[in-house]
C-alpha cells in the first residue's frame, strides 16, 4: 500500500483513488471485476496464488516506484548443522518457483489445509524433493523448530519443507511468529531455522541487525515482485497509462 502510494505520487495519478482493505477483499473485488469483463487495478505482489487462479499482468514501472525483485532466503541458527546435519542440508537444498509455491497457495485458498496442501504439493513433485533431499542423511527423530510469518507465502513454504524434513526423519514443530522475533529466535537459537527472509529489501532492518549470530543459507526462491496488477483483457501495459 505504502509502495501504491508512493506510484501515484510518482506518476501524477491524481484521478485515481487508492482504496485500501485486507487482501481477502482485494482478491474478492478482483473477481467480481474478472466475472463481468470489467476493467479493475489491484497491488499485486507474486507469488500470489492469484497469479494461478487468473489471467492476469503487472503494469510496467519505468519509474521503478515499486522496486526491484527480491528473493526469499533460508537462514538457520548457528550449530544447527552439527546438530542435525541431514535437517540443515535439505534446508540448504531447499528451493523452487513461484510457480511451485503459488500451486500449494491455490489449493490453500480453495479450502485444504496447509498441511494437506503440502503433502499433495510433495506428492507430485518428487523430483524436485528428491534434488532437496539428495546426500541428506536421514534424521533419527531429533527435534526441528522451524519459524515463519502469518504471509500466504510463508505458510506454504514452511509448510512444505516441515512435510519434507518429517518425511527424512525429524521431529518438526511449525511456529507462526511477527517478524522481529522470528528472526530473533533463529538468532539465539530458540529456533532451528526459516525460510521466510525477504532480501534485500522486505526484512533488511531485521536482517542486518541479527546476521551475526545466524547462517544464512542463500535463496529458495527467486524472483519476488510486488506492482500494480490488471486482468489481461484490460488493454493497458503500463503504470504511464493510467492517465
Amino acid at each position: 500500500m505504502k509502495l501504491t502510494k508512493t506510484a501515484i505520487d510518482d506518476y501524477k495519478l491524481d484521478d485515481w483513488k487508492l482504496v485500501e482493505g485486507s487482501s481477502a477483499a482485494m482478491v474478492a473485488e478482483l473477481k467480481k471485476a474478472i466475472d463481468k469483463k470489467e476493467p479493475i487495478v489491484v497491488t499485486g505482489w507474486s507469488p500470489h496464488w492469484m497469479f494461478s487462479k487468473y489471467d492476469l499482468k503487472y503494469l510496467e514501472d519505468p519509474n521503478e516506484s515499486f522496486g526491484g525483485a527480491e528473493n526469499i532466503n533460508s537462514i538457520a541458527r548457528k550449530g544447527l548443522e552439527q546438530d542435525a546435519p541431514g535437517a540443515y542440508k535439505i534446508l540448504d537444498q531447499f528451493f523452487w518457483d513461484t510457480k511451485d509455491m503459488e500451486n500449494v497457495m491455490v489449493q490453500v485458498s480453495e479450502g485444504m489445509s496447509p498441511s494437506e496442501a503440502a503433502e499433495k504439493w510433495i506428492k507430485e513433485n518428487q523430483d524436485k524433493v528428491s534434488k532437496w533431499t539428495q546426500g541428506a542423511q536421514t534424521g533419527n527423530g531429533e527435534k526441528i523448530k522451524l519459524v515463519y510469518v502469518a504471509w500466504d507465502t510463508e505458510i506454504a513454504s514452511t509448510n512444505v519443507i516441515g512435510k519434507v524434513l518429517e518425511q527424512n526423519g525429524y521431529d518438526v514443530t511449525l511456529s507462526q511468529v511477527e517478524v522481529g522475533p522470528m528472526f530473533a529466535g533463529v538468532a539465539n537459537g530458540s529456533a532451528d531455522a526459516m525460510v521466510a527472509a525477504w532480501l534485500p529489501g522486505t526484512h533488511l532492518e531485521y536482517y542486518n541487525k541479527y546476521k551475526a549470530e545466524m547462517v544464512d543459507l542463500g535463496p529458495n526462491l527467486k524472483g519476488t515482485k510486488n506492482g500494480l496488477v490488471v486482468p489481461d483483457y484490460v488493454d493497458i501495459d503500463s503504470i504511464e497509462d493510467l492517465k
